[in-house]
């Protein structure tokens, strides 16, 4: 499974012991939210993308929107987001439990900024019902992240 990926990857900074596991499904924004008890807003979820031959990964916040003008002129191509088929071969977790955290090697990760109006979020941890909750700072550490980007829409 890989939420023991997802742990595995957050024992390098002792946080493993912090994944929460919810006996209902955490899979969309709504659900996640009602499962932690916060906004829907805070939830950061991550989105799969190609972007020519290689995955990636954004993490937004959950009230954020791709906008497909601003992905494209940060990746020089349209937002072609993983089939659910394509998520566990290319980026290691299952729909519902995509995450920044124990993902395949050659995957990038960015940040977008509609996650910095938050002192802490909740990113999900490899499976449909798990998240954590992690500062920005966290966030940044943990997911080894590239950039901080801005591909974003209707979150103000």
């Amino acid at each position: 499974m890989s939420i023991e990926a997802a742990r595995k990857h957050l024992m390098k900074w002792n946080a493993h012991n912090r994944i929460m596991e919810f006996d209902t499904s955490s899979a969309t924004v709504e659900l996640a939210a009602l499962a932690v008890n916060c906004e829907p807003e805070r939830i950061a979820k991550t989105l799969a993308f190609k972007v020519g031959e290689r995955p990636v990964l954004i993490v937004t916040a959950g009230d954020a929107k791709i906008s497909n003008s601003k992905f494209k002129e940060k990746f020089k191509s349209k937002p072609k987001m993983l089939t659910p088929d394509e998520l566990p071969q290319l980026i290691g977790h299952e729909m519902g439990g995509v995450c920044p955290f124990g993902v395949k090697e050659d995957v990038d990760i960015f940040l977008d900024i509609s996650l910095r109006r938050f002192n802490t979020v909740f990113p999900a941890c490899g499976s449909s019902n798990s998240a954590i909750e992690v500062t920005l700072d966290e966030l940044e550490e943990f997911s080894q992240f590239k950039e901080w980007i801005d591909v974003c829409k209707d979150w103000i």
